[in-house]
């Protein structure tokens, strides 16, 4: 089992290709991050996020249950459980961390094997059409993940491996490659 942290600004496809990943291999899970946010149209409990008040998850955190945890656009916090170690040990799979860069900062200081991948969207042009296009968010939080992802993109660096989200199969497939590489001590 390995720790998979990918990471990249909102609107950039992580969720796309966490997907791909999840529905074209089976040595993989995806760590359920903890929220205070409100659930999306779609979006489960337990499934996509652990939607959680405020004061539940600063009690997580005051308790050393999170792996990592971000307070992310300025207004909703985010984090890894630690549980979700345990769970993808048991089950020997790789796990799957769809996070923001402030966590994986944390990540990598608590488990610097971890893989850490950053996935850079085609353009800044084409990141912003993508935000715009999910149809989720306001203006405002447009211009806040925008500003928010400049600072992002210029941390590229601080990973291991960084990728461009051109082509969504294409891109997933290079992460899978990079795990099976890790793997093998290539």
């Amino acid at each position: 089992m390995s720790l998979v942290v990918l990471a990249g600004p909102a609107g950039v496809g992580k969720g796309s290709i966490v997907r791909w990943i999840l529905d074209n291999t089976d040595d993989f899970m995806l760590s359920v991050s903890a929220t205070t946010r409100h659930p999306r149209p779609g979006e489960v409990d337990g499934v996509h996020y652990h939607f959680v008040s405020r004061e539940s998850f600063e009690r997580l955190v005051a308790d050393s249950q999170m792996l990592e945890w971000a307070i992310v656009h300025g207004n909703h916090f985010y984090g890894t459980p630690l549980n979700e170690l345990t769970r993808a040990e048991a089950q020997d799979k790789h796990l799957l961390l769809e996070i923001e860069v402030q966590g994986a900062r944390q990540v990598r200081e608590k488990i610097p094997e971890a893989l850490m991948i950053f996935i850079n969207p085609p353009s800044f042009e084409e990141l912003e059409r993508r935000l715009r296009s999910r149809a989720t968010e306001t203006e405002e939080q447009i211009q806040t993940r925008l500003v928010t992802a400049r600072a992002e993109l210029a941390a590229a660096g601080e990973f291991d491996h960084q990728l461009t989200n051109l082509d969504l199969e294409a891109c997933a497939r290079q992460v899978v490659e990079l795990v099976q590489e890790a793997e093998r001590g290539s």
